[in-house]
């Protein structure tokens, strides 16, 4: 496989989304040299803000996707619920990457399931629910307890159910409004982790080191690199992740989410085709970041390298819970060595939105891990 023409800086980057990865894909590519331009259904989005050029349209206006695809020079993504047919119509006239067919496997837990399976990797024991004789075969099959996830626009534990017998399912899914589901064993693990990884058009990947992840009430709270693993684990959890990114033949950036269990095996729980949470510590912990290698690899430039820099590195997510009484003291956080501060640029903090985030890199992951608790901590402290 050969590398296309590199797109080179001074054209103009288009992204599909406004969020906050978009965001900070545009810092990257602007410091870069490269021109960015954002379609969302808002303006002065997170990603506006920093862009040279805005499209406000929902991601369905077929007519508003062409215009945009035809002021661009390469069309990414920062958000994968983008339906098939604006991806199509935007490949009419510019490359797009990672391609329609990456979005559509992953933006489904069925198609993904039925992906990961066709790639022989491993995953929790799981069945389609898109019927009621559907449900009753998987909780037959699978056996409780387990999850009842809605096939599609789920994330950060949002449209999922727990079952804890056999009677609970036929409820939990009419709390789910019958939609078509993907029925899965409850996993007991140990910890979560995450690989995020670049994929070049040439086939060429660079993997980031695994990140230990803790959540709480299924967000991501705080992200630590390195994950503590065995090098066994820590070897089968990138050989998942390049797996992965080869069988999607992805170009751009993905994570790979996974469980590891007690004995030591990972199922993959969840892949998310653009740059991921877990992954915003590398902006300073990491030769390249992973904005960095998303604008590489959808220009056709080396992916960089993925290194790490210092002895350990922590990320912790700001929520909008921490302006329930006022403004956050920035400068108290800021007092902590080594913190740095990202804001997203979203107007009105809610509880569980994330606002932003404080990196630290340290001499260990304990000690960074500790120093950017810390420092979140100290938001809420006397002002």
């Amino acid at each position: 496989m050969t590398r296309p023409a590199p797109i080179l800086p001074g054209a103009l980057l288009g992204v599909l989304g406004g969020g906050q990865l978009g965001r900070m894909f545009a810092v990257a590519a602007k410091r870069m040299g490269y021109r960015v331009a954002v379609l969302a259904p808002a303006g002065r989005t997170p990603t506006g803000q920093l862009s040279d050029l805005e499209f406000e349209a929902a991601y369905d206006d077929l007519d508003e996707i062409v215009r945009f695809a035809r002021a661009v020079d390469v069309v990414t993504f920062e958000f994968e619920n983008v339906a098939t047919e604006a991806t199509e119509a935007a490949a009419q006239h510019a490359p797009v990457r990672p391609a329609g067919s990456v979005l559509q496997a992953t933006q489904n837990r069925l198609r993904e399931r039925e992906l990961l399976d066709r790639l022989g990797l491993p995953c929790a024991p799981h069945a389609p629910v898109r019927s009621a004789e559907e449900l009753e075969a998987a909780v037959a099959r699978v056996g409780v307890p387990a999850v009842l996830k809605t096939a599609a626009w789920g994330y950060d534990g949002k449209g999922q159910v727990r079952i804890a017998t056999a009677a609970a399912a036929a409820p939990a899914w009419e709390q789910l409004e019958h939609a078509a589901c993907l029925y899965e064993a409850f996993v007991d693990f140990e910890a979560e982790i995450s690989v995020v990884g670049a994929r070049g058009h040439d086939g060429a990947v660079a993997l980031y080191e695994p990140s230990a992840n803790a959540h709480v009430d299924h967000v991501l709270d705080v992200s630590v690199v390195p994950a503590g693993l065995p090098p066994e684990v820590d070897h089968e959890a990138r050989a998942i992740a390049a797996a992965v990114l080869e069988g999607l033949d992805l170009v751009g950036v993905a994570c790979i989410e996974m469980f590891l269990r007690s004995d030591g095996t990972l199922l993959v729980n969840e892949i998310a085709p653009r740059p991921h949470n877990s992954g915003h510590l590398t902006i300073e912990a990491c030769d390249t970041s992973q904005f960095e290698a998303q604008v590489r690899a959808v220009c056709a430039l080396p992916l960089g390298s993925t290194a790490r820099l210092g002895g350990g590195a922590a990320m912790a997510n700001l929520l909008g819970d921490l302006w329930t009484v006022g403004e956050p003291a920035w400068v108290a956080a800021l007092e902590h060595s080594g913190a740095s501060l990202h804001l997203y640029g979203k107007g009105e903090p809610r509880p569980g939105r994330k606002m932003g985030h404080l990196t630290v890199v340290g001499g260990s992951p304990t000690e960074a891990e500790r120093r950017v608790r810390s420092a979140r901590t100290a938001l809420t402290g006397p002002r």
